[in-house]
């Protein structure tokens, strides 16, 4: 598996965790980034800093989700749709050295493998959306 791709999935499942639990987790998942990582410091720091900086930008990227999620309030998501959605949109605004086309294919890949049938559909069209309103039409 890629190493990126590795570390988004990481990423999603402790943001997963943190939707659950809340931030009183946040002091564990350096156990939990480890233990996953299998010593690759790069899929530890890249999970850590995205899980980070996701969570710190959580109102922003809910926002952008919920304006594009038409009809579809975030209470109603499942905990893994809102996680892959919420982490994807966080890359898409904030990581511009990630092509938007590449968040998007990354996020298909992880709701095909954690989520349900009908999950890499409604995560394409949602942030295909939020794409189009943050980095217009050039991706």
């Amino acid at each position: 598996m890629d190493r990126r791709t590795e570390a988004r999935e990481i990423a999603m499942q402790a943001l997963y965790q943190l939707d659950a639990q809340g931030d009183d987790i946040l002091a564990k998942l350096e156990v939990f980034f480890r233990d996953r990582c299998d010593q690759d410091d790069m899929v530890h720091d890249l999970a850590k800093k995205w899980t980070r900086e996701t969570w710190e930008n959580l109102k922003v990227c809910d926002e952008l989700i919920e304006s594009a999620a038409i009809k579809w309030h975030m209470s109603r998501l499942c905990g893994v749709d809102r996680s892959i959605l919420r982490l994807s949109t966080y890359q898409l605004k904030f990581c511009e050295d990630i092509p938007g086309r590449v968040v998007i294919n990354e996020a298909i890949e992880i709701a095909k493998k954690y989520s349900s049938d009908q999950s890499p559909k409604f995560v394409n069209g949602v942030l295909d959306a939020i794409m189009q309103k943050v980095k217009g039409s050039k991706q």
